[in-house]
């Protein structure tokens, strides 16, 4: 059950929501860690007792280490919360039989930002049922977004208030509206874009990389760039809306990455929390930018071989990071020297070379990998019976789509939405897209969203 289920947004959601409010604000927590239970076992019900064990594990060492703050038992439980992680992403390379825990690298990478941040002082008391609420919240669990831990500790709704019975409800219900809000606009962008350009994608794939025209691989080289990034945009809005609803603070994971000025700036709005925490855990621990500028290269090529094993243990993972590693170099270290060059070369790097990457990002095989860039670039003849007019056609299918695609990513669609999202103009279009995305659910089986594995 995702957050795109009917039986979540209709009865899970606003269940879990009575249940919650109704439970007196210091057993909040408890409420909410039994619900985030519940909601992982739905998904995952064989490999709960590995996430939970593996909480109570660094639990424990927490306790420890909050009082004798031993950097031998902080690199302990980061080498066996890696282990663990990587242990279950090999699992399916080897063939044993395992599934990978839905959500595991968020979970992980939680787990070790709270080490790191016990060990320095950030975080004053080791709690259990924070600490597994923290991991665990269901929210962020199944794809993120990578929170830290005073974001949990923001929490407005597990204090007592001293205000009147009439201003917590309004208080309450103010929350839900704006969560509700978001969480809506994320749907939309989930089942009505992503999902929809999806069977572009698909189409793609069923008619054979060989057999598509070279326009129609950029169209679809295009596509699943939009289609990545409305079903992972989609799910962050929707997962810091129920957050919202839930009393926590919003979380932004995407800032218009596509009308980035180079591809350090795209990453820096793309994904945002990742990134955050690659430099904050390991760019910054291996000395940042302060050493240097060959040690500086030396720490953003770690950082890339790090963001490349995260996604996975193929080896189009590891070509897609070094590729965007290199052209990061450049813009730092060439491009930055020549304003206007850098200016640009770096949107041009945006809006040509992100897409490119996105294709080694989706086909794992090197040999049909091989078979699309030469379709794109058509430099050596690998085509069989292609229709050169098969671009037409998918955007006579798929143009409705594309466009919508093209008008949400506008910058100035946010800022509408922000400046006016109190508006009963936009309450009136937001209740027009839920529907719509609604009926579209219920005439479909559904898309599970792109970074659930991860």
């Amino acid at each position: 059950m995702t957050f795109s289920d009917l039986n979540f947004i209709f009865r899970l959601l606003p269940i879990f929501l009575i249940i919650y409010y109704l439970t007196p604000s210091k057993f909040r927590p408890w409420t909410l860690l039994a619900g985030s239970l519940g909601f992982y076992y739905l998904n995952e019900p064989r490999l709960i007792v590995a996430i939970f064990a593996m909480t109570i594990f660094n639990w424990c060492i927490a306790k420890v280490n909050a009082r004798k703050k031993w950097k031998w038992l902080l690199f302990l439980i980061i080498v066996i919360d890696l282990s663990g992680m990587v242990f279950f992403k090999t699992s399916g390379l080897l063939k044993l039989g395992i599934v990978i825990p839905l959500g595991m690298s968020y979970f992980v990478f939680k787990l070790i930002s709270y080490q790191i941040d016990l060990f320095k002082g950030k975080i004053e008391k080791v709690s259990f049922c924070n600490l597994t609420n923290y991991c665990l919240m269901f929210p962020q669990i199944i794809a993120g977004p990578i929170a830290r831990y005073d974001y949990l500790t923001a929490n407005t709704v597990w204090t007592k208030s001293s205000e009147k019975l009439s201003q917590r409800v309004y208080s309450v219900l103010t929350k839900i509206e704006e969560g509700l809000k978001l969480f809506v606009a994320g749907l939309f962008m989930k089942i009505i874009l992503a999902d929809h350009l999806a069977i572009l994608w698909n189409d793609i794939k069923t008619i054979g990389y060989e057999s598509i025209s070279t326009p129609l691989a950029w169209l679809g080289a295009y596509s699943y760039s939009l289609e990545l990034y409305f079903d992972f945009w989609g799910y962050s809005l929707m997962a810091a809306g129920v957050g919202i609803m839930l009393g926590f603070p919003f979380i932004s994971n995407f800032d218009q990455p596509y009308f980035s000025g180079s591809i350090s700036e795209f990453y820096r709005r793309w994904h945002s929390t990742l990134g955050l925490w690659f430099r904050d855990y390991v760019y910054f621990l291996l000395g940042g930018n302060r050493k240097g500028s060959w040690r500086t290269a030396f720490n953003i090529m770690m950082v890339w071989l790090c963001t490349g094993l995260w996604h996975g243990f193929t080896l189009n993972f590891l070509i897609w990071a070094g590729v965007l590693c290199i052209v990061i170099l450049i813009e730092k270290f060439v491009l930055m020297k020549w304003s206007l060059a850098y200016k640009i070369i770096g949107r041009f790097n945006v809006l040509f070379i992100i897409p490119i990457t996105w294709v080694v990002f989706a086909i794992s095989s090197l040999k049909n990998l091989r078979i699309y860039l030469l379709r794109m670039f058509p430099v050596v003849d690998v085509s069989i019976a292609v229709n050169s007019s098969d671009y037409i056609k998918a955007f006579i299918n798929y143009g409705v789509y594309l466009g919508l695609a093209l008008f949400f990513a506008l910058p100035f669609v946010s800022s509408i939405y922000k400046k006016h999202k109190d508006s009963i103009l936009i309450t009136l279009i937001l209740f027009v897209m839920f529907w719509v995305t609604i009926f579209s659910l219920a005439n479909s089986s559904g898309n599970p969203f792109m970074y659930l594995r991860f």
